[in-house]
């Protein structure tokens, strides 16, 4: 044994003696072009090509480091035995991660690749304006030569586009509306945000079940439309206008509409708009995959028709007799329709992509037709009084009632819901009526609820049934007093039709006894 030791020592002595006549002899330039070739021979006779993604490109953030490590995440919960854990800002998920110098292997079209996490530590630094983390992270990605061509660049367009779906799903939902007060340079940030938490899907929502599956449809259509709108050469978005009486679900829908996509909603309030220009401003200031709500459109503000003042052509700016300098500062300085209708349909709609723009109205027949058109607002959607279906999905809702209950699968129930179902379309009522009706009932049990819902809707169908029948007296009354104003005009005018020939006789005798006298 001390045999080996010795020779191990003689031997650790004749390397440090060659190493030290290796470095004076050979300059350090030399020396790295010689690793330098040798690095090269073994790659020439390697199966295997090798990328290096750092965290840090120069001093800007690489977006793909942080993508990989996301996308990464999903089968290192699985398939690592060593994790990290994380959770982002505004995230309501824990984000798994590979630890220092752990590896693990994917997939993709059927080529293996092999990523290892290295970390090592930075050298001290000297005075920097912007100092950089103690620790050096990279993502080092191993794939073999002969498959480069087939996952490059097509695995690392998969690997950002996976991982901005995964960032959108793990972040929770926000809600933003643009900020009040002073013009919009003024203000620190257009948009504020709080987080959305409405709880509305479209299961609970009240309405018929085969116009929701419509809705569902064409919403579906679009968030996957991304081909089909470049293949057509149109901006990737969508109008939608909800129009019905208050109290049919406007905002549910609203709320239904971004938790079934995932989207973000920005509340727009235009009576905090003062100009065309802030309003571009705004919209430019959006994020793409979200919901642009404008509510009440129809009494938020008083937009300025563009068929009010067109200007001739050439269409000269300048001050002339019918429009003076104050009328065209005035315009300048005011939001008109013509702003809002370049806003949903314009060239500044399509800066940005997976858009949707939702309007909200109680009375449709008051917008302006070109706000109606396709492209603006492609799909109407009338939310109106509650009907049976949406009445069965409110009580399923508040009172818990199952399918067979509300499928009249029992006797006691059966008599019941074929009365509600009679009574709802003469009561005319909105779905949030129905809804306070139950919320006061919802203790009680559930086929006491059910009849004293089914005993307010008789009570409104009657009070309906009462005004519709005033209404119509009060028709037939004016329809009367019309015919017995006519009938005393028919009489006046054939009294005085007499006396009027009578003139004219009178007048023709006086003629002839003047001629005669000739």
């Amino acid at each position: 044994m001390r045999e080996f030791w010795t020779s191990m020592a003689s031997l650790m002595g004749v390397f440090a003696f060659f190493q030290s006549i290796l470095h004076a002899v050979f300059p350090p330039e030399l020396r790295f072009a010689a690793l330098k070739l040798f690095h090269g021979v073994f790659l020439c006779f390697s199966t295997y090509c090798y990328f290096d993604i750092t965290e840090i490109d120069g001093v800007n953030t690489n977006e793909l480091y942080h993508a990989v490590q996301l996308y990464l995440s999903r089968s290192a919960s699985v398939a690592a035995s060593r994790l990290s854990l994380s959770r982002g800002l505004n995230s309501s998920v824990f984000t798994f991660g590979l630890t220092s110098n752990d590896c693990l292997t994917d997939t993709f079209c059927g080529a293996t690749a092999t990523w290892e996490h290295v970390v090592t530590q930075r050298q001290s630094q000297t005075f920097s304006w912007r100092p950089l983390p103690e620790e050096k992270r990279s993502f080092t990605l191993r794939i073999k030569k002969k498959d480069k061509p087939l996952i490059l660049p097509a695995y690392l367009d998969h690997i950002m586009e996976t991982a901005t779906d995964l960032r959108r799903r793990n972040q929770d939902r926000l809600l933003y509306t643009n900020s009040r007060g002073g013009s919009i340079e003024s203000r620190v940030v257009p948009w504020e945000s709080v987080p959305f938490k409405h709880p509305s899907t479209f299961d609970t929502l009240a309405m018929d079940p085969s116009r929701k599956e419509l809705i569902m449809a064409d919403l579906k259509d679009f968030a996957e439309g991304k081909t089909f709108y470049e293949k057509t050469g149109r901006a990737w978005k969508r109008g939608y206008l909800l129009y019905g009486p208050p109290g049919t679900g406007k905002s549910s829908m609203i709320a239904a509409m971004a938790n079934y996509l995932g989207y973000d909603v920005y509340d727009l309030e235009l009576t905090e708009v003062h100009t065309n220009s802030e309003l571009r401003k705004l919209l430019m200031k959006t994020t793409p995959k979200s919901i642009i709500v404008i509510e009440d459109i129809d009494c938020s503000i008083n937009l300025t028709n563009r068929s009010s003042k067109k200007l001739a052509p050439p269409y000269d700016l300048r001050p002339t007799g019918g429009c003076g300098a104050e009328d065209v500062n005035a315009a300048a300085k005011t939001m008109t329709l013509s702003g809002l209708l370049n806003f949903t349909d314009g060239l500044w709609s399509c800066c940005g992509s997976e858009r949707i723009f939702v309007f909200t109205t109680n009375h449709v027949e008051e917008l302006d037709s070109a706000l109606l058109r396709s492209g603006r607002m492609d799909m109407h959607i009338l939310m109106s009084c509650c009907s049976f279906p949406a009445l069965k999905i409110l009580m399923k809702n508040y009172l818990g009632l199952e399918d067979g209950e509300l499928g009249g699968h029992r006797q006691e129930n059966c008599e019941l819901l074929r009365e509600l179902e009679e009574v709802i379309d003469d009561a005319e009522i909105t779905p949030a009526d129905v809804s306070e009706i139950l919320i006061k009932n919802r203790r009680r049990e559930k086929r006491e609820a059910m009849a004293e819902l089914l005993e307010a809707l008789k009570a409104r169908a009657e009070k309906r049934k009462k005004e519709r029948g005033g209404s119509s007296a009060t028709a037939r009354k004016k329809n009367l007093g019309e015919e017995m104003d006519e009938e005393e005009e028919q009489e006046k005018r054939a009294l005085e039709s007499p006396k009027e020939s009578g003139e004219e006789m009178d007048g023709c005798n006086g003629k002839e006894e003047k001629r005669e006298e000739d």
